[in-house]
């Protein structure tokens, strides 16, 4: 098998897939995550924790950047938040399918016709 067979073979395997689905959903999702931490979030917590400063400007001593710590601390808390709720909701999507799936179903031909030979014996 040649190197380009092998890697042709690797790259369409539907894990790689569905890997690569999902970094580029996730990239995504930390976009819109972090847009809503920095355009509706922190304008409201700005007035609360510094008068007239923005905090993630805070720099204490020579390169220690703790505003900017503090918002990443934040941006993770909102993302995991965010992730939480999404797996909650599906799977509470899967335990409802599961539960139609698991619905009762009448019997099979092949279980009647073996009731009937056992109600034909019974008799």
């Amino acid at each position: 098998m040649s190197f380009i067979q092998e890697f042709k073979k690797f790259a369409i395997r539907g894990n790689v897939v569905d890997l690569s689905v999902g970094i580029i959903m996730g990239a995504a999702f930390g976009k819109i995550v972090a847009s809503a931490v920095e355009d509706l979030f922190m304008p409201m917590i700005n007035p609360l924790l510094v008068i007239n400063c923005n905090w993630e400007s805070i720099v204490i001593g020579p390169g220690i950047k703790i505003g900017r710590f503090l918002a990443a601390i934040l941006n993770f808390l909102v993302i995991s938040l965010a992730t939480f709720f999404l797996i909650r909701v599906i799977h509470k999507l899967q335990k409802s399918e599961e539960k139609s799936e698991e619905a009762p179903q009448g019997p099979t031909p092949t279980e009647k016709l073996l009731m009937e030979i056992r109600d034909a014996l019974k008799k």
